[in-house]
């Protein structure tokens, strides 16, 4: 019998291999924990090569996660589709990348790179922005600033004077009588700049102020600043405040009319907001004071359907055949919510980097404004709200796949807080008990998965031996399972990834998959 199914992605929450921080198995998870001890289950690799990311040492995020999970298919992502064009010279070839740096050659003006500084490679790479400051010299152009969000996040917490270091070093190789180039403002990603789906546009006017205008507290140097704001502060990296580096009391990085603009971060959810306030003439989410007339990049195109940024340096994967455009074609209806932290994940992503839908009829999209306070703080988020609307679109009768995206163990699990990451993924497995009742009572299929770890490993042992919080991804495979109280599934032996998901929803749907997909799990 086929039966409409609901697909839960359970963001952030893995399978603990060090058992440091493990707020998965801390957690009390009744409903997790019948599921895996009595439903078909295994475990779905969610990082590295199974999501098109360099090596299998990069931790999966949850745009690559989504992208997997709504194409089964790979495709080759971020930081590998941006070494790929480096390496093979492409970048730098580019009509972009040429205009950028003529523009500053014409006018004698500045290039400007602004960007999450870390070796993270899931919002950027230190590596891509030293080699473009090296090629911009090579080109002609005669000053750098930097602008640079210090991470602690998918790095060690407090690791930014590492990164610091590393880039004023190769400045300072740089650096002679024909060319300058150093860091001009900075502050903590989620204090500065990195806001996503518009939740906290305050973030992006600070940051706005404080990279082109130079307001904010000065400082001789980013060590300085960070060395400070930690003194007075005891904060972690991604929470340090905006600063401004200036010399004699005049910030030494404005960003000016005729000057050149990078935003070298490769993932695009909070490269978005930045990239309007720069391209858009009829920008009015905040006041942006004089905003100067720039050659503005995205190292990426991070919106495809809204041409954002219009200027590029890569190229994006360029996702076809999705499971949505199977349903699609095969009339099925579809339904998608979260809250606003993880709506584009279910929509944008999951539809292959696509913002609008490929049928207004049989497509519907429901977004559930999140909290605007930390994280830990309200570490149920909106986890009852998601699970009213999933269980009111599996009451309407109205939809044939329906998909959420819980994103407490994520968004919670990256304030570093176990605490409050343990009430987050009890307020998932609340959630998902709802759901499995409701699928009893109305004839549905459920399928459970998630699109990285996160919440089970929060703690983790420095090059010392010490146990230190962790904040970042983890490198943990993640569950899949199978809830159905009519049908009997057998998943077969295999090594799987998050691309076996689609083939499996078309599987039992008894859809023909397109042949460039994976295979299904069943």
């Amino acid at each position: 019998m086929i039966k409409p199914i609901v697909l839960v992605v359970m963001d952030g929450i893995g399978y603990s291999v060090t058992g440091l921080g493990d707020a998965v198995t801390l957690a009390n998870t009744p409903t997790l924990d019948k599921l895996l001890k009595e439903c078909p289950n295994t475990k779905l690799k969610a990082h590295g090569s199974a999501v098109g990311l360099p090596s299998d040492d990069d931790m999966g995020n949850s745009e690559v996660g989504h992208n997997a999970l709504g194409c089964g298919q790979i495709y080759s992502q971020g930081a590998k589709l941006v070494n790929e064009s480096i390496e093979s010279g492409k970048m730098f070839a580019s009509s972009t990348w040429n205009e950028l740096v003529d523009n500053c050659k014409a006018n004698a003006s500045t290039l400007h790179f602004i960007g999450l500084l870390s070796d993270g490679n899931v919002h950027s790479n230190i590596s891509h922005l030293m080699q473009m400051i090296t090629k911009a010299k090579e080109m002609g152009v005669k000053s750098v600033k930097c602008h640079v969000l210090l991470d602690g996040r998918d790095v060690p917490a407090t690791s930014a004077l590492t990164y610091v270091d590393m880039l004023e070093a190769h400045m300072a190789s740089l650096n002679d009588d024909t060319f300058n180039s150093c860091i001009a403002s900075g502050g903590g990603r989620m204090k500065v700049t990195m806001d996503r789906y518009e939740a906290n546009w305050d973030m992006v006017k600070l940051g706005w102020d404080t990279h082109v205008h130079g307001i904010g507290r000065q400082f001789e140097n980013a060590t300085d600043a960070i060395n400070t704001y930690r003194a007075e502060l005891d904060v972690i990296d991604q929470d340090l405040p905006a600063f401004v580096i200036a010399k004699n009391g005049e910030p030494v990085g404005k960003i000016v009319d005729n000057d050149s603009v990078v935003l070298f971060n490769f993932r695009g959810d909070r490269a978005i907001e930045m990239s309007m306030a720069f391209d858009q003439a009829d920008f009015t989410a905040f006041d942006r004071g004089n905003a100067p007339k720039v050659v503005y990049a995205g190292m990426l195109q991070y919106d495809g359907d809204l041409k954002l940024p219009e200027k590029f340096l890569v190229n994006p994967p360029e996702i076809k055949n999705t499971l949505s455009e199977l349903l699609v074609a095969n009339g099925l209806r579809q339904y998608a919510v979260s809250e606003t932290q993880k709506y584009g994940h279910v929509t944008y992503f999951w539809n292959g980097n696509k913002s609008e839908k490929f049928s207004e009829e049989l497509e519907t999209f429901n977004e559930i404004p999140s909290d605007k306070v930390s994280f830990d703080e309200r570490p149920w988020m909106k986890s009852a709200e998601v699970t009213d609307d999933v269980i009111a679109a599996m009451r309407s009768g109205s939809y044939d796949f329906i998909r959420c995206n819980y994103p407490n163990g994520d968004m919670v699990g990256h304030t570093g807080n176990l605490d409050a990451t343990i009430i987050g993924v009890e307020s998932v497995d609340i959630g998902l008990a709802r759901v499995l009742k409701a699928a009893d009572e109305l004839g549905y299929t459920v399928l459970i998965t998630a699109d990285h770890g996160n919440a089970d490993e929060m703690l983790e042992k420095n090059k010392k031996g010490e146990v230190a919080v962790r904040t970042a991804h983890s490198l943990n495979k993640v569950p899949f399972i199978i809830y159905d109280n009519a049908n009997t599934y057998t998943i077969k032996d295999g090594e799987y990834g998050l691309a076996n998901v689609a083939p499996t929803v078309a599987k039992i749907f008894s859809l023909t998959a397109p042949d460039c997909w994976e295979d299904s799990m069943i």
